[in-house]
């Protein structure tokens, strides 16, 4: 195996980490809450003290792994990724595990956006490029599923520390592996910092993630929740303004003028609204309705991850013989149809039932692995670590928009049929229900928008190599 594949082992190990800990920590949170006597609020915050700086510093890490080298970034983020796990499992209270769950989010939000940006500076011929970002893709999509999974059979069987020390091997193997194969790399020309676009993306990301985590606590009408979303909103804008107008922007917004960008953007985030959506309110409807245990819930979800992972693999594969703007396309109607052949099932399911929405959903996934690939393509080389953040950035959010809205739809169903003295049962499937379908509307609105945007990339590449060929000719 020569180094550059293992730079994409050290890469898709750290990739595995970070997505994990996005949803490892759920089935243990009544273990956590009983043995630390965490309040309901102090639990909350151990899920979501993560996802708060992760989300909100991703954008900042992309930058700062441009300007002083992806492979540093790469290294030091991992380092306190894996000093914090650690710490975090011998946590003995509330405020030492929130502070170091805090701080995991802090090395994930400067490992995930160098993933990328190594992988596309390590392989430079597309062909590679695209077939690394598939088995990158593959890889996260195992690990939201594994997470839960891994949760509960450490939680039940071991105890709820080691989903926590779990990644300190881990860790500390993929910093040797990383720290021997992977090349460092940086934009090509110093460029200076670019200090206000980095503290409006910054507070503007952690603005609008916070809004989302808190607002079904506090009431999304409540002054903090709405000062919250005008604080992103304002930020945001001023972020636009000033990208504009400096010499050396963090992000060059003139991008988001080309079809194939801004359309796999909002593709990717429709994609993630469904998923992610989705995938927390089934966890619910599996144990609370279905009756499953954390463990066999979990499971539940694996045949799909696998299916998912697969599939992202051979992905490249695909694009390349029927085009990325139709595998994309197709994969996203798929996942679509499988989220709402899910409406289907009633209270009565059984594990098996569940499989074949589960594969369509798995295998339509895994094709739509190439979108990151374009996004990332049209992205100049020396920005590849912003293209990373815009990419993860855009994921995260998307996904908690997705947790947000369905939560919204399925709550206001559910008390409209508890109304209309529907069992609590029947009243939570119905708004399940609602949930499902509205996130399989939008998850193949997502691939007609791939389809559109992807093409007009599809025809350009041909165009260009036309010219070649008549130039070569000529």
């Amino acid at each position: 195996m020569n180094r550059n594949r293992w730079t994409l082992v050290s890469v898709a190990l750290a990739t595995f980490m970070t997505y994990l800990d996005n949803n490892i920590v759920n089935v243990a949170i009544p273990d956590i809450q009983r043995e630390l006597g965490l309040s309901t609020a102090g639990i909350e915050w151990v899920v979501s003290g993560y996802i708060l700086t992760f989300a909100g510093l991703l954008l900042a890490g992309g930058r700062l792994a441009d300007a002083f080298g992806r492979r540093r970034l790469f290294l030091v983020g991992l380092a306190v990724f894996t000093g914090s796990s650690l710490f975090a499992g011998f946590a003995g209270g509330a405020a030492t595990l929130i502070a170091a769950r805090g701080v995991q989010g802090v090395g994930a939000a400067l490992v995930t956006p160098t993933t990328l940006a190594i992988i596309s500076a390590t392989f430079s011929d597309p062909r590679e490029r695209n077939a690394a970002v598939g088995i990158w893709g593959g890889v996260g999509a195992l690990a939201l599923a594994v997470g839960p999974v891994l949760g509960g059979l450490l939680t039940q069987h071991v105890s709820w520390e080691w989903i926590f020390w779990i990644n300190v091997p881990i860790g500390v193997a993929t910093l040797a592996l990383g720290a021997w194969s992977i090349t460092e790399s940086r934009e090509p020309e110093v460029r200076p910092l670019d200090l206000p676009g980095l503290s409006l993306s910054t507070t503007s990301l952690f603005a609008l993630t916070w809004a989302l985590i808190e607002g079904h606590d506090r009431g999304w009408t409540s002054a903090l929740v709405l000062g919250a979303f005008g604080l992103a909103a304002l930020t945001a804008v001023a972020f636009v303004a000033v990208e504009r107008r400096v010499a050396q922007p963090m992000v060059d917004v003139t991008l988001f003028a080309r079809r194939e960008f801004s359309g796999g953007i909002v593709a990717l985030m429709l994609w993630a609204f469904g998923l992610f959506g989705i995938y927390f309110f089934t966890s619910l409807y599996l144990q609370d309705v279905l009756r499953f245990s954390p463990t066999k819930a979990g499971s539940a979800f694996v045949p799909m991850a696998l299916l998912m992972a697969a599939s992202a693999i051979v992905s490249d594969r695909v694009a390349a013989r029927f085009g990325a703007y139709r595998s994309t396309g197709v994969g996203m109607l798929a996942m679509g149809l499988g989220i709402g052949s899910t409406a289907l099932l009633g209270a009565h399911a059984s594990f098996l039932s569940l499989m074949p929405s589960f594969a369509v959903i798995g295998v339509g996934g895994g094709l739509t692995i190439p979108l990151t690939a374009t996004v990332l393509g049209v992205m100049p080389t020396g920005q590849a670590g912003v293209a990373s953040a815009v990419f993860n950035a855009s994921r995260e959010v998307a996904g908690l928009l997705g947790i947000t809205v369905i939560g919204a739809v399925l709550t206001s169903r559910q008390g409209a049929a508890l109304a209309a003295g529907h069992t609590p049962v029947d009243a939570y499937l119905s708004g399940f229900h609602a949930g499902l379908l509205l996130a399989a509307v939008l998850v193949v609105a997502g691939g007609a928008t791939a389809f559109a945007a992807l093409r007009s990339a599809h025809r350009a590449v041909h165009l260009a190599d036309d010219h070649d060929e008549l130039a070569l000719a000529s």
